[in-house]
C-alpha cells in the first residue's frame, strides 16, 4: 500500500515538494487540490510530470465512495472503499446550521460492545490520519454547492463526529494527527469546538488527550451506572472503572474548560427503569456534563432490544427533574442502517464467498 498525502501537514507537504526539486508554491496548489477532495491525478494546477512522481509513492484516491444510501429524513450514509480494498462507513446528518459528518477511525473495532455492529468482525486495521480526513474531503466535495462560509474556507461539512467504526483512542496517534491537521489554519481549518470525539472510556488516553491542547467535545459511552452492569454490554468496563472515567473527565474539563458529554443508550430491560435514572442522577449531578440519551438501533446479530418512545421520554423527564442536563437524541437514518457498523457488516455478509 502506498503512502497517503492527506497524512501530511502543510509544512510536511512543503518539505516534500522541495525535496522533489519543485518551487514551494506547488505545495499550496497541491494542498488546495486535496482539500477540494480531488484525486492527485485531477489537480489541474500541477504539471503532469509532478503528478506522476507523486503517484509513484502516494495514493491517488485513498478513500472512495463505493455506495451512497439516502434516508427519508435527509441523512446520507456512505460505504467507503480504501485503497487496499477494505471498507469503512460514514454518515452525513443535515441540520439548519450546517452538515455534521460521522467518520470512522478504524476498519472494524476490537472493543466488543454488545450493542454495536462495528465489532462483529473484530479489528482489521487502524486508519491513517489522512484516511480519516479523506472521508470528510470527499463528502465535502460531493456537497460543494451546500457551503457555509466564503472563499477558501467555504465548507459544506461544518461539524465532525469521531463516532463511526472504531475506537478513536485505540488509534491514538493517527487520531491526534488527524485532529491537528483538520484544525490547522493552513489546512481544513475547522474549529476544535466543532469536533466531537466519542470513546468507550480508555482512561490513560483520555488524560493524554486533555494535555494535547485540542479543546474538542469529549463524549464517553457510559450506558450503565455501575461497573458490573456496564461490563455486560461493554467489555472495556473490566479494565476501566466508572469512577476512574469520571476522574479523567473532570481532568479534561480542568485542562480545556470544555464540559464533557455522556452517551447513554436505552436498552430495554437492561438500564432504563426508574432506579437506573436515579442512579445516573446520583452519579453525575453537579458535574459539568450533558447526557445524550440514545434510542438503540437494533442489530439483528444481537439480542438487545430498543426502549419504546413513551418510556424513553419518561426516563428523560426523570433525569431533568433530578437536575441533570439531558437530551433524547433524535433518531436518524434508521431506514438505511444508520448505526455504527451496520452498513459495512451488511455488505460483508451479502458478499461472502
Amino acid at each position: 500500500m502506498k503512502k497517503v498525502l492527506q497524512d501530511l501537514s502543510f509544512a510536511e507537504t512543503e518539505n516534500l515538494i522541495l525535496a522533489l526539486g519543485e518551487k514551494k508554491f506547488r505545495a499550496k496548489q497541491l494542498t488546495e487540490g486535496l482539500l477540494q477532495g480531488k484525486p492527485v491525478s485531477q489537480i489541474s494546477s500541477l504539471s503532469k510530470p509532478l503528478k506522476e512522481r507523486l503517484l509513484q509513492e502516494y495514493e491517488d484516491e485513498p478513500v472512495k465512495i463505493k455506495e451512497t444510501f439516502f434516508s427519508s429524513d435527509g441523512t446520507e450514509k456512505y460505504l467507503f472503499e480504501l485503497a487496499d480494498g477494505h471498507l469503512i462507513e460514514g454518515v452525513l446528518m443535515k441540520y439548519k446550521y450546517g452538515y455534521t459528518q460521522c467518520v470512522s477511525t478504524q476498519v472494524g473495532c476490537r472493543m466488543g460492545c454488545k450493542f454495536c455492529a462495528s465489532t462483529l468482525n473484530g479489528l482489521i486495521r487502524n486508519l491513517t490520519a489522512g484516511e480519516i480526513l479523506s472521508q470528510i474531503l470527499v463528502v465535502n466535495a460531493l456537497h460543494k454547492t451546500d457551503v457555509k462560509g466564503e472563499g477558501s474556507q467555504a465548507r459544506a461539512v461544518t461539524n465532525v463526529v469521531l463516532m463511526g467504526s472504531g475506537e478513536p483512542l485505540d488509534n491514538y496517534d493517527e487520531t491526534l494527527r488527524f485532529l491537528k491537521n483538520i484544525t490547522a489554519a493552513d489546512g481544513f481549518n475547522m474549529s476544535a469546538r466543532n469536533i466531537s470525539l466519542s470513546t468507550c472510556g480508555i482512561v490513560p488516553k483520555m488524560y493524554k488527550l486533555a494535555d494535547e491542547n485540542v479543546p474538542l467535545n469529549l463524549t464517553v459511552s457510559l450506558h450503565a451506572t455501575d461497573d458490573e452492569s456496564r461490563a455486560r454490554t461493554m467489555p472495556v468496563a473490566k479494565a476501566y472503572k466508572i469512577a476512574d472515567i469520571l476522574k479523567a473527565c473532570d481532568y479534561y474539563f480542568q485542562k480545556t474548560g470544555r464540559r464533557y458529554y455522556f452517551e447513554y443508550t436505552l436498552i430495554a430491560g437492561e438500564n432504563c427503569d426508574e432506579t437506573h435514572a436515579d442512579a445516573l442522577i446520583a452519579l453525575l449531578k453537579g458535574k459539568p456534563c450533558h447526557v445524550n440519551l440514545i434510542r438503540l438501533n437494533e442489530v439483528k446479530e444481537r439480542t438487545l432490544k430498543a426502549l419504546d418512545d413513551k418510556a424513553a421520554y419518561r426516563f428523560l423527564g426523570r433525569l431533568e427533574k433530578g437536575g441533570l442536563s439531558a437530551t433524547l437524541r433524535r433518531q436518524i437514518g434508521v431506514d438505511i442502517g444508520g448505526a455504527c457498523g451496520q452498513l459495512r457488516a451488511s455488505y460483508l455478509k451479502e458478499n461472502e464467498t
